[in-house]
């Protein structure tokens, strides 16, 4: 199984966000991107927030 990981600062924002964060499945690294872009970038839950939260997954580990 290949870790999978989604980094803040792939997407400037006025926060300069710089959190990481990194799962074993889509589902957890999914549920955890989406409670961060909640509660940090004060986004609402909605299929299309999903789905762009989705197109910046990688595999592997976030780089330093």
């Amino acid at each position: 199984m290949t870790r999978k990981y989604i980094d803040c600062r792939e997407c400037p924002s006025d926060m300069n966000c710089t959190v990481a964060l990194s799962a074993d499945s889509d589902d957890e690294l999914m549920e955890a991107a989406v409670q961060h872009a909640i509660s940090v970038h004060q986004h609402t839950d909605t299929p299309e927030l999903r789905a762009q939260l989705k197109t910046m997954f990688h595999e592997g580990a976030p780089p330093a």
